[in-house]
Formats: structure tokens, C-alpha cells, sequence
């Protein structure tokens, strides 16, 4: 299905961890306050870990396939969501770094494209590469090949 050019990113385990920790205090600050005050705060613990679970899959289900002439991001679990962008569309770059993902070597990029429904394209928790050098040198060949100059 993907050629040899094309690169498939995912968010990382790590990333999904910390975007799941509070969920996870919470489950487990319902668990001390069964242990303290009354068992019944243990169905609310279940359902918060129901939640950190559905969280974490639905995280990991993400999938950014960066082709020659499209940008492509899968999403979902039950529901399947796909947004697609072509690649000459793309006008901006956007790297954001907190001092937790720089500590694992990870970033959240952000890309501007001039398309009506996908404005804004977020792939968050990559990992750290020249991913954005690459973009930019696809989005370059794909204008020169459809022949599309950008007037400022």
C-alpha cells in the first residue's frame, strides 16, 4: 500500500502516557476515597479507568501518512476518521517542543494549509526528526509539478 518515499508516524507510547496521567489520578484518587470513606467511590474508579483506556487506544489509533502528494491522517476506533491534504496545499510549519517531550525526544507539529476543511493539521507526540525539511522539499516538487506559484 505505501511506496518506499512514504513515511508512517504515529504518536509515541510515551506521549500517550502523559496525556492520560490525569485520568489516571483520578482513578486513583476515587480508589483512596473508597479505601477512606465508602466503597461505592470504586465504581467511579472503574468507569475513569474505562475511560483511560478508551483514551489510550484512541490515541495510539492515530496514523500520519506522508506521501509525495498528500498528507493523510487516519483516526478512530469504531469510527473511522480520515482527513486528507494535498501536499502543495501545505503553507506553514509549526514545531512545539514542553520541556516533557523535548525530554524524550519527541515534538507536536503543526502544519497551515490553505484547504477549507483541513486549515490546521496537528501530528502530535512524532518523534524528533527532520520530518519538516522533508515536507517542505515534497510541498516544493509538488508545486513545481502542478504548477502552482504562491503570490504574497
Amino acid at each position: 500500500m505505501t511506496q518506499n518515499d512514504d513515511i508512517v508516524l504515529k504518536p509515541a507510547v510515551v506521549f500517550t502516557f502523559f496525556k492520560v496521567l490525569p485520568l489516571i489520578l483520578l482513578a486513583l484518587t476515587f480508589l483512596l476515597l473508597a479505601w477512606w470513606l465508602s466503597p461505592y467511590f470504586i465504581l467511579f474508579s472503574l468507569v475513569v479507568c474505562g475511560a483511560v483506556w478508551y483514551r489510550i487506544l484512541y490515541i495510539r489509533s492515530f496514523r500520519y501518512l506522508i506521501t509525495a502528494e498528500y498528507i493523510r491522517i487516519t483516526r478512530g476506533i469504531f469510527f473511522k476518521q480520515i482527513d486528507q491534504t494535498e501536499m502543495f496545499r501545505v503553507k506553514d510549519f509549526i514545531i512545539t517542543q514542553s520541556f516533557v517531550l523535548q525530554l524524550f525526544k519527541l515534538m507536536n507539529l503543526t502544519l497551515i494549509s490553505t484547504d477549507q476543511s483541513n486549515q490546521v493539521i496537528y501530528l502530535q507526540g512524532i518523534p524528533e526528526s527532520d520530518i519538516v525539511d522533508i515536507i517542505r522539499d515534497r510541498v516544493q516538487e509538488a508545486r513545481r509539478h502542478n504548477n502552482i506559484y504562491e503570490l504574497n
